[in-house]
């Protein structure tokens, strides 16, 4: 596709789409890397501190589930909006929100569940495997967060009536994003919950 064809319109929704597609490509590369530190650490067993046999917090499952229903209720107010049925997409994007900040307390929720546990991210009662499993899941909820903010910002501009069925690319952008993050945990929860039985 020729990024200079078309209206400067359709010339600026192309490059905010591709900026986002190379942001969320960086992003992946960087959760890679994070999995691979994991995976080499757990072959070298390092400082002989690695866990064999640890469990996910409840919670993180919990967690998970929500995110995955707000990419659905994402999904619906795109297709409100597309049908100009703006009440609808203002209950859909509400819903959203209520279930990525449910995702985030219930993270937080699992982070209690491990210290209950007996671990914490450092000192005496630290342990590196759980410790890599801390930092994976602040990082993306760092990311969840960013994506939080994206769609207050679309909630706030959809309430400005900024949308409708002809002018999206606010929304749209911001819910790539987002199911980029859904998506993301759901790989991340599977990778650390099945990992422990194949090493």
């Amino acid at each position: 596709m020729d990024l200079t064809q078309g209206t400067h319109q359709e010339k600026a929704s192309r490059s905010k789409k591709m900026m986002l597609w190379f942001g969320i490509g960086s992003l992946i590369m960087s959760f890679a890397g994070l999995i691979s530190a994991f995976i080499v650490s757990s072959k070298q067993r390092l400082n002989e501190d690695w866990l064999l046999e640890y469990q996910l917090p409840p919670a993180f499952l919990i967690s998970l589930i929500l995110i995955l229903l707000s990419s659905f209720t994402f999904i619906l107010g795109k297709q409100a909006l597309k049908q100009n049925n703006r009440s609808m997409v203002t209950v859909w994007l509400l819903a959203t929100l209520a279930l990525g900040v449910g995702f985030v307390v219930s993270q937080f929720v699992g982070f209690g569940e491990i210290i209950a546990s007996g671990y914490h991210f450092a000192g005496p009662t630290s342990n590196i495997t759980m410790s890599y499993i801390y930092v994976i899941a602040v990082l993306h909820i760092a990311h969840v967060i960013a994506g939080l903010i994206c769609l207050i910002v679309v909630i706030y501009n959809h309430f400005k009536q900024k949308y409708d069925a002809n002018n999206m690319l606010g929304l749209e952008l911001a819910a790539n994003f987002w199911h980029f993050v859904d998506v993301l945990w759901l790989v991340l929860f599977l990778f650390l919950y099945f990992f422990k039985y194949i090493i």
